[in-house]
């Protein structure tokens, strides 16, 4: 059996690669093959043996022992024909795909070519559609949040609006949960374009009752009404996902332009992904490795696990990949009661 982990890193990845790697050798006698870097594994035959030994002391580790890349085989010459030639040359039986939307929609269009994929949902942006829940998503949001109590006494001292961008290309989760929790004055995310206007208001608002600083969260990729994102370039990788970043230094000269008041701007980039899971992370991406092996087992293919309430429950992937789960309005105002 093969496993290969694509896309961005989330912090739990390791957990399911131990929890897949345990109970297939001690309950079904499974022999296991790591696919180094993602998709780009099979198309270039690279692998690593996986056993009780090599996958012992991971489970706090961040990253993954695998490696991860944005790579997509149907953007490459003869891809799909390599990676079913490594797939048959290599003997596997099946492949567990641990990725997010782009791995596992290369994971639901190899299935329809006679590869026995089940998926494991990994994104920290938490917009999979069907699961309640992606790893790596709180530990994203508990640093973000950390960041926020940290910036709050620096800004109150100072008396400075003080911007935190972070991570969230076409969702707001992570801006809305870390600002929620960590008590941001404004939270702006891609679901809904913001008003400069009203930011500025916001912030006037608080001056006036004698609070003379501010925290603003936003995500990447939300833009302001009738404009654009903010992209870092024009790049795209084989999944056409551009880069984006800037909008937080964007908001902070506008912001400065209307008001007499000091704003300083925080980008947590890659920090959201680094370093060891939370315990929630590691519990939960222990249940989605042990809900894979099984799925495996049942030869419930071109399927993926998914939290759903409180149990891990089989989906199609065809129900999952190209369709985003987005922040609802009806909760984005709940974070406005506290906004100003």
């Amino acid at each position: 059996m093969g496993i290969l982990s694509g896309g961005g890193d989330a912090p739990g990845t390791n957990a399911v690669i131990r929890a897949v790697v345990r109970k297939g050798i001690l309950e079904y006698k499974d022999r296991f093959l790591g696919i180094r870097d993602g998709w780009k594994g099979l198309l270039e035959g690279s692998s690593i043996p996986l056993d009780l030994e090599r996958t012992r002391g991971i489970l706090p580790m961040g990253g993954s022992i695998l490696g991860f890349s944005r790579t997509n085989p149907f953007k490459h010459k003869d891809g799909v024909t390599k990676v079913l030639e490594s797939f048959k040359k290599t003997r596997l039986g099946a492949l567990i795909v641990i990725g997010g939307d782009d791995t596992l929609g290369v994971a639901h269009k190899m299935g329809a070519l006679g590869l026995n994929c089940v998926g494991v949902p990994k994104t920290i942006d938490n917009d999979l559609a069907v699961t309640d829940y992606t790893f790596g998503f709180n530990t994203a949001v508990s640093i973000a949040t950390e960041t926020l109590d940290r910036l709050h006494s620096t800004a109150e001292a100072h008396h400075r609006v003080m911007i935190l961008e972070v991570m969230g290309r076409y969702t707001g989760w992570i801006a809305i949960a870390a600002g929620i929790a960590g008590g941001a004055d404004a939270i702006l995310i891609p679901e809904k374009p913001f008003s400069v206007a009203e930011i500025c208001s916001y912030i006037k608002c608080r001056k006036e009752r004698g609070r003379n600083f501010s925290l603003v969260v936003v995500a990447e990729g939300a833009k302001p009404k009738g404009g654009k994102e903010v992209l870092y370039g024009q790049k795209v990788d084989e999944f056409g996902n551009v880069r984006f970043g800037g909008v937080g230094y964007w908001l902070g000269r506008e912001i400065e332009k209307s008001l007499e008041i000091e704003t300083r701007v925080v980008v947590l980039g890659h920090v959201q992904r680094g370093g060891t899971p939370t315990s929630f992370d590691r519990i939960l991406a222990t249940r989605f490795g042990i809900g894979a092996i099984d799925l495996v087992h049942k030869k419930e293919f071109g399927k993926m696990v998914a939290l759903v309430g409180n149990r891990i429950l089989p989906v199609r992937l065809e129900d999952v990949v190209g369709k985003r789960k987005r922040v609802s309005l009806e909760f984005l105002k709940v974070a406005e009661v506290f906004f100003g």
